[in-house]
């Protein structure tokens, strides 16, 4: 491992807007952290961590938290908000299926998942963050009206997603498969960026978008007639 690496782990565990595993902040965020009852959102998979601190400046009035496994990349993030003073952002170092042991239910307002790995083949179709399996765990943390937004630039990803969402009857509040030549998304939609989407669309990628509310009750899919 580089000394590069290994100093921005020790680095990440030393920020105050940083943590590994937290599950005795579960339910505490509003009041042990942010010192407010703004909204909280999270970043799912964050990386850099450069969407959660874009997001975080466009939206002062809600709380950020980036999520991953890596620690080292989201130092940078971490780090960003750090010198721009940005108390309304967070980061955690966990696996996402842990959601529930460091969240109460109703404590999530909004959810992003940005850019994941797509996972392109079937059997591994379970390990995509759109599978029903994950969003059975975001019910567990999301308010019951909250918003989960889903940007991606895999076509196989994308179709996976809303053929599983027609056959769990979920409905998107928008979809759009062609973010950056439309004119009916959200600005915010379109022009905050990660560093991977700017890749992918320079290279003709169309980049697409999904916003949703997860039903009372996530029944079986039901196959098409």
């Amino acid at each position: 491992m580089g000394k590069d690496k290994l100093r921005r782990f020790a680095e990440f565990s030393s920020f105050e807007n940083c943590f590994d595993f937290p599950r005795y902040l579960k339910g505490k965020w509003h009041s042990d952290y942010f010192k407010n009852n703004h909204p909280i959102v999270l970043e799912l998979g964050c990386g850099k961590g450069e969407y959660t601190v874009a997001l975080s400046e466009a939206f002062p009035e809600k709380n950020f938290i980036g999520i991953d496994l890596k620690s080292n990349r989201m130092w940078v993030g971490a780090k960003k908000a750090i010198e721009a003073n940005r108390n309304n952002v967070a980061f955690i170092r966990m696996v996402i299926e842990k959601l529930a042991e460091h969240f109460e239910k109703g404590e999530v307002s909004e959810i992003w998942i940005t850019f994941p790995d797509p996972f392109p083949k079937d059997r591994h179709d379970k390990h995509r963050l759109t599978h029903q399996r994950f969003l059975k765990l975001y019910k567990e943390v999301i308010h019951d009206d909250g918003v989960l937004h889903f940007k991606t630039d895999d076509d196989g990803l994308f179709d996976f997603t809303c053929e599983l969402f027609e056959q769990l009857r979920i409905k998107p509040i928008q979809l759009d498969r062609d973010v950056h030549n439309s004119e009916t998304v959200d600005s915010y939609v379109k022009n905050i960026r990660t560093h991977y989407e700017n890749l992918f669309s320079a290279k003709g990628r169309k980049i697409k978008y999904l916003s949703f509310k997860l039903p009372a009750q996530l029944e079986e899919p039901v196959s098409k007639a």
